[in-house]
């Protein structure tokens, strides 16, 4: 049995180096994981007035995350932090309080960006998010992903092999963290 883990590419740019990544992670992933690759698109703007009879995008959005094993996030970094829009889904899907739908969920943040820093910035702001509402952050290997802009094909294919090694061993190791937490 293949363990069901929704995976947020936070941008929601069409060609995305968040989305191109996650979909090679999709593809990399061992038979031990089945990567469901999805963006914040479409999740209306959090306000806690509406809780009381949530947007079907919310209840939608956050059955997704309840029915999965895990979740795993790939951001980019806008202004030293996360997107607004993956900030949004993550409101959304935290609440009502008490009953985040990422509660118990095992958790894997990738950061990258085209520029030298990798999106540190935006995987240690997830990191502040996320403890409180998720499950365990898996902090080994911590994956901040430089240089991404020439990564891919046209199609939008992974053909740097130093990336592909890198995005390996981390699927591999999220895996593991995977099982270890879902018992």
């Amino acid at each position: 049995m293949a363990y069901n883990i929704v995976t947020i590419a936070g941008s929601l740019r069409k060609e995305s180096f968040s989305l191109k990544i996650a979909n090679a992670l999709a593809k990399l992933a061992p038979a031990s994981l089945k990567l469901e690759v999805i963006t914040p698109a479409g999740i209306s703007f959090f306000n806690q007035d509406l809780e009381g009879a949530p947007p079907a995008d919310w209840l939608a959005f956050r059955e997704k995350l309840q029915k999965s094993n895990g979740v795993l996030f790939v951001t980019p970094e806008y202004n030293r932090a996360i997107p607004g829009a993956l900030k949004n889904a993550i409101d959304v899907a935290s609440r009502p309080y008490g009953k985040s739908s990422f509660n118990g969920k095992p958790v894997g943040i990738v950061s990258n960006s085209p520029g030298p820093q990798g999106g540190v910035s935006a995987a240690k702001t997830l990191q502040n998010i996320l403890p409180g509402i998720a499950g365990a952050i898996m902090q080994q290997p911590e994956t901040y992903l430089n240089a991404v802009g020439d990564a891919f094909d046209a199609a939008g294919n992974l053909t740097k092999d130093s990336l592909k090694t890198v995005l390996q061993q981390y699927i591999d190791a999220f895996a593991a963290h995977v099982g270890k937490h879902q018992g």
